[in-house]
C-alpha cells in the first residue's frame, strides 16, 4: 500500500498545466475525479447482515442503569464491531468528508476524493457501507435494548409505587381511626363526667339541705352556694 497521504490523490488526478503556464481551474480538476470515479466499478447491492443480538447490550445497559453513560465505542465493541484492518470504516470515511483538504469541494467532488482514495487503498466502497450498516444495526438493537430496560424499570417501579401507596394508604386510615378513637373516648369520658356532675349536685343538694338546718351559715358547696376553691397549702 502507498505511503501516500489519502488527499494528495485529489492533486495527483488533476491535469497539466496549459501550454501558456496557467493552471487548469478547478472545475476542470473536479471533473477529472468524478471521471475517475465513475470509471470504477459502481457499488455492488450490500448484503445485509442479521442485527446483533439483544444479549449482547445487557453489559452495557447494565452500565448505563448504574448512571455510566455507554460510549459508542462501547456498543461498537459489544457488537464485535472493530475497525478493518485496511483502516477504512465509516467513521474514517466520516472523518476524511470532514477534513479541512475537501470540506469545503462540492459533493460530487468530495465523493470523487473519497472513492479514488479508497481505490488506491485496494478498499471497495461495499465495505464501507457494510461497515456503516452495522454499526446502524449495532446502534438500533442497543436503543431498543435501553428502551426495554427503561420500560421494565417503569413496570417495576409503578407496581412498587402501587404497594408503597396501598401501605400509605393503610397507614393513613389506621391513623385517622387512631385520631378519631381518641376523640371519642375524650368525648365519652366527658360526656360520663356531665352525667355525674348532675348526679353530684343532686348529692350535694341533699346534703346541703340536711345541713342547713343546724348552720347559720352552710358549708356544704351547691351549684346555688358554690364554694371558693381551696389553695394548695391552705
Amino acid at each position: 500500500m502507498s505511503s501516500k497521504k489519502w488527499y494528495e490523490y485529489i492533486v495527483s488526478v488533476e491535469p497539466e498545466n496549459d501550454g501558456a503556464g496557467n493552471p487548469p481551474p478547478a472545475s476542470d480538476a473536479a471533473s477529472e475525479i468524478a471521471k475517475i470515479a465513475a470509471q470504477m466499478q459502481s457499488p455492488a447491492p450490500v448484503a445485509f447482515s442479521p442485527p446483533p443480538a439483544a444479549a449482547k447490550f445487557s453489559s452495557a445497559a447494565a452500565t448505563v442503569m448504574a448512571g455510566n453513560m455507554a460510549t459508542f465505542d462501547d456498543i461498537y465493541g459489544a457488537a464485535d464491531i472493530k475497525a478493518p484492518q485496511h483502516g477504512y470504516s465509516i467513521l474514517k470515511v466520516s472523518d476524511m468528508l470532514n477534513s479541512e483538504h475537501i470540506r469545503a469541494m462540492p459533493a460530487e467532488v468530495k465523493k470523487g476524493s473519497i472513492m479514488v482514495a479508497l481505490d488506491a487503498a485496494g478498499v471497495k466502497i461495499q465495505e464501507v457501507i457494510q461497515d456503516a450498516i452495522r454499526r446502524d444495526q449495532a446502534l438500533d438493537a442497543f436503543e431498543r435494548v435501553r428502551l426495554k430496560s427503561v420500560d421494565d424499570l417503569e413496570a417495576r417501579k409503578a407496581e412498587e409505587n402501587r404497594k408503597v401507596q396501598a401501605d400509605l394508604d393503610k397507614y393513613v386510615a389506621e391513623q385517622k381511626a387512631r385520631l378519631q378513637a381518641n376523640l371519642d373516648e375524650v368525648s365519652k369520658q366527658r360526656e360520663s363526667f356531665i352525667a355525674w356532675r348532675k348526679l353530684k349536685q343532686v348529692e350535694e343538694q341533699r346534703i346541703a339541705d340536711c345541713v342547713s338546718y343546724f348552720v347559720t351559715d352552710n358549708p356544704i358547696s351547691t351549684v346555688a352556694n358554690p364554694q371558693p376553691a381551696v389553695k394548695p397549702g391552705s
